[in-house]
């Protein structure tokens, strides 16, 4: 039973809501109590039945929630006023909202964070609120959140200086959840329910049309199912399997925890990862772990490597170690025991996020064996892995963990790892081992290392999510904050959030379901009247970043806004903008752009000033005009390859019309025939493989509008897109290298091909022209 149980003393439950586009207020700001930040996390709630009689205005996402105006009242003696009786128990008919706020009672929880009636998508949620009056004295107490009917147990959250943070577990659909304060210095009466109570409503729609991060603890094949805890620990809860899936399971949570109410204050919504879910007897509570408690929650698959534990722990495998010569391979090792435990198919997409479990100290060579944080992709798989140094500071349930992350229990290295010299204690051994794990799962999902954030080191106040007040702290050898506030706690940077917001595990029902289908970025240098340089993608663009020479991360960036779900399908570069949001000590030096779109897909300008720069992008047409080479795809890279370029006749003689296409392919597309109403033809490539038609409808007036192209290494696919939108079979390899359109933007036609060609085509770009 965990060491926690003798200081509760009664039972409670929590809830949270939603708000759109939020922003999250200042320190002075909290102290009036009026404004409304989000907050959110993975788990399953239980409530009080009880009604309020009062009824409350229906909030819909986006709109702030009512704050009602306080009575007037008979001005009295502060602790005297808090002693009133101010909830009413009488039940209310129907299923409406009614109001969070007890009007009554001074003393009642207002919930900060999320607003009532809000739709979540998450079993667990984070809330934030404050008791009192701002101009009175702050306040220590409990807070008690009592689940949707029961079907939680009640939990209990510290309050400190009159604010509280608290996870409370929703079931799917409405949920009312009733909160409770108590404090010694405050009377509660004689009543069954506390006179200081506030009812709030969420709405709880579970996710499954997105891909899940899935979680795993590797062990070696013969490993005994053990981690590494101090002997007090391993005596009072053990170090075992369940416990180490527990622990597990409960550290994901509050990563959704902290992760939902971070894309919440950015202002996209309570959108988040979703675990993968399984039937399964309960841990999130406590309570759940006698037998015969089943719960909707997490799931841990426990995958045996083919790998022995003394080969995990090798020595020269551990990333730590100076002198190792493999530090790299437990990467490779989890991804050969992740493809082989799931039997990846090809087209398959997977996320894991794996512990190995028998990572281990080593005292004498002061390293961690087993161990390598590391995150990224291999095909059909993104993983993120870490070891299990920390694991026996992790909380194993909902109730824990406030008490993992407030525990000072000074950390023995004769036993466990005091992992970079930052995990002096309990409480930031628990914050680095899952929040650097969080980091690796950042680059799980595509997010590189950043200036500040989860993604450089800022993990390391993780607890300050969760708490209100920090304790002792061996990494700095100063007492922690006093009054922990939403503006004090690490957050993920806001390239990171970008990511995410277009990412498809973080996908919500009111997205539009075919931005990620082809998310290519193209970009063209155009006339300087147009704009000089312009970015255009089926799926719309977002945002592009800039580094200057010497930057490992991105400092500056610009952000193109949502309207209406969508983002601007093209946007122009200017170079003097982009150059204005720079240092001014950095404006000269040579830009690097990288282009993100709302489909995910990503497009790198090398030197911004080379591409912009109307010379070494001209091509000039026959009839005295100007066109624009747009960029290429492929590399150009493959033996015996020369570029290869054509003006179509038809973009500059009027009266000679394209009658079709006929492409040249067989594993790759080897080349492009356009063939004339005069019996003439031009060759972009080569005549290989066989010739496939595809002509147009003259008499119906069909041009060529574009290309859609597979394509990495060289062009492996190609299909034919006309004005009167119609698409041709692919030709070549449909599933080879990545999807890319190529359409001219507004006001440009296609004025020829070019490129480059070895054995077949190794890169392809459009001329355009006006």
């Amino acid at each position: 039973m965990p060491s926690f149980l003798h200081k509760l003393s009664r039972k409670s439950s929590k809830t949270s809501g939603d708000q759109k586009g939020e922003l999250l207020p200042t320190k002075a700001q909290y102290g009036i109590g009026r404004r409304q930040s989000s907050s959110t996390m993975n788990s399953s709630p239980i409530g009080s039945s009880t009604p309020s009689t009062t009824p409350a205005t229906s909030t819909i996402e986006g709109d702030a929630p009512p704050v009602p105006a306080r009575p007037q009242r008979p001005s009295v003696d502060p602790l005297k006023r808090y002693s009133m009786n101010g909830l009413s128990t009488t039940p209310t008919s129907g299923s409406g909202s009614h109001n969070s706020f007890n009007r009554s009672s001074l003393l009642a929880p207002r919930i900060i964070s999320v607003s009532d009636n809000s739709w979540v998508h998450q079993q667990v949620l984070l809330i934030f609120g404050q008791v009192g009056e701002p101009s009175h004295k702050p306040l220590d107490g409990t807070l008690t959140v009592n689940h949707h009917q029961g079907r939680f147990p009640p939990t209990c959250w510290p309050v400190r200086d009159s604010y509280f943070k608290a996870l409370v577990h929703l079931e799917p659909g409405w949920n009312r959840v009733r909160l409770d304060f108590a404090s010694p210095k405050v009377s509660s009466g004689n009543q069954s329910i506390s006179p200081h109570a506030t009812f709030i409503n969420i709405n709880y729609l579970p996710l499954t049309h997105s891909p899940p991060l899935q979680l795993a603890i590797i062990l070696g094949s013969d490993s005994p199912g053990t981690y590494d805890a101090p002997p007090s620990r391993i005596q009072t809860e053990g170090n075992g399997l369940d416990l180490a899936v527990k622990k597990f399971r409960m550290a994901a949570y509050l990563w959704q925890a902290f992760t939902g109410e971070q894309m919440k204050r950015h202002g996209f919504r309570r959108r988040c990862f979703r675990l993968e879910d399984a039937w399964e007897p309960g841990t999130i509570s406590y309570q759940d772990w006698e037998p015969g408690h089943f719960r909707t929650q997490a799931k841990v698959h426990i995958i045996r490597s083919k790998k022995t534990v003394a080969e995990i722990r090798d020595l020269d495998r551990a990333q730590q170690y100076g002198p190792g010569t493999k530090k790299g391979e437990l990467f490779g090792i989890a991804a050969d025991a992740v493809k082989d435990y799931f039997h990846i198919t090809p087209g398959q997409k997977l996320y894991v996020s794996c512990m190995f479990l028998d990572s281990t100290w080593d005292a004498k060579e002061q390293v961690i064996r087993g161990h390598a944080a590391l995150g990224g992709g291999v095909p059909d798989l993104q993983l993120g892995i870490f070891g299990s140094q920390a694991l026996h500071s992790y909380p194993s349930s909902i109730e824990e963990v406030t008490q993992a992350f407030e525990d000072c229990t000074r950390t023995d290295t004769n036993f466990v790892a005091n992992d970079c010299n930052e995990s002096g204690s309990n409480w930031e051994a628990a914050n680095i081992g899952i929040g650097a794990h969080l980091h690796e799962t950042g680059h799980l999902f595509g997010c590189p290392h950043q200036e500040s954030g989860i993604m450089l080191r800022d993990y390391v106040t993780l607890n300050r999510t969760f708490i209100c007040r920090e304790p002792y702290s061996t990494r700095t050898k100063s007492p922690g904050q006093r009054l922990v506030l939403p503006e004090d706690e690490c957050r993920w940077h806001r390239l990171d959030v970008l990511r995410f917001r277009f990412h498809p595990c973080f996908r919500i029902p009111i997205d539009r379901a075919d931005v990620n289908n082809d998310g290519s970025v193209q970009v063209w240098t155009v006339d300087p009247g147009q704009g000089g340089v312009i970015a255009t993608s089926k799926s719309g663009i977002a945002w592009v970043e800039l580094y200057t020479e010497g930057d490992d991360v991105c400092r500056s960036w610009r952000e193109w806004p949502e309207v209406e779900l969508q983002y601007p399908r093209q946007v122009s570069l200017d170079e003097t903008e982009l150059r204005s949001v720079l240092p001014k000590e950095k404006q000269k030096s040579k830009l690097k752009v990288e282009v993100y779109s709302a489909g995910g897909g990503k497009h790198v300008i090398e030197d911004f000033s080379q591409l912009a720069n109307q010379k070494l992008a001209r091509v000039k047409i026959p009839d005295g005009r100007w066109g624009y080479r747009g960029s290429k795809l492929g590399y150009s890279q493959m033996e015996g390859s020369q570029p290869v370029e054509i003006i179509l006749d038809s973009a500059h003689i009027q009266t000679k019309l394209l009658l079709g296409i006929k492409v040249w392919s067989g594993l790759c597309v080897d080349g492009l025939e356009f063939y004339y109403e005069d019996s003439t033809s031009q060759v972009f490539g080569k005549r290989g493989g066989h010739a496939t038609d595809f002509p147009l409808d003259t008499r119906k007036g069909e041009m060529l509008l574009g290309f859609a192209l597979r394509a990495g290494l060289w062009i492996d696919g190609i299909q034919i897109l006309t004005s009167l939108g119609r698409t041709s079979e692919w030709f070549g390899n449909a599933t080879g290298g990545s999807g890319h359109t190529l359409i001219p933007p507004r006001g440009y036609t296609i004025g020829g091909i070019s490129g480059s060609s070895a054995a077949w085509l190794d890169g392809f770009a459009l001329i355009i022209t006006r």
